[in-house]
């Protein structure tokens, strides 16, 4: 398993930030089979005032995320950290509630796949609750931003007009816009 640690927006992170970041992640890493972590990649920001700690872990069956926020770094490293443990513990007992009829031990039991995972209809229709269909119209990323603004949704779909690919455009935690391009 691979941790990479980037420093973005002029932070540069030290060697001592780099061990302690590898020493807090032992934690939420240790709650799961070695072979089931696949990376974690850690990005260090610095903004005047806050430092900002960004994880991302893609592991079997989930992928933790967690962004944090504060003055100190090493505080930041220590909530993130918490935040992977409580979404490792909160996954696990989601599974071991809900899965338990199919066995966790089966669905630990497999290997690892780009297939995603087969649900059943039943499953299925207790997590959908709406579905909708539109036609996609090719817009720029602006237009399709006054979109969803007038829309007072946080995301919107949209046929990009430069690209013809489908875009995604959302609002963000810390209210800026950020677009998923598809391949």
């Amino acid at each position: 398993m691979r941790i990479e640690i980037v420093g973005k927006n002029g932070f540069v992170p030290t060697k001592a930030i780099e061990n302690y970041v590898r020493k807090r992640l032992q934690k939420p890493i240790s709650l799961f089979k070695p072979e089931w972590i696949l990376s974690v990649r850690v990005v260090l920001k610095q903004y005047p005032g806050k430092y900002k700690v960004e994880v991302t872990m893609p592991c079997k069956g989930i992928t933790l995320r967690s962004e944090v926020t504060d003055s100190d770094m090493y505080r930041a490293i220590d909530k993130t950290n918490d935040k992977l443990v409580a979404q490792v513990r909160k996954h696990k007992e989601k599974l071991t509630k809900h899965l338990a009829k199919k066995g966790i031990k089966d669905f630990y039991a497999q290997e690892f796949s780009d297939e995603p995972l087969e649900l059943s209809k039943k499953e299925i229709v207790k997590k959908i609750v709406k579905r909708k269909e539109y036609e996609l119209i090719p817009m720029t990323l602006e237009e399709a931003i006054i979109e969803m603004e007038m829309m007072g949704h946080d995301f919107y779909v949209f046929l990009n007009k430069e690209t013809n690919e489908v875009n995604v455009c959302y609002l963000r935690k810390d209210g800026h816009y950020a677009v998923i391009e598809t391949k």
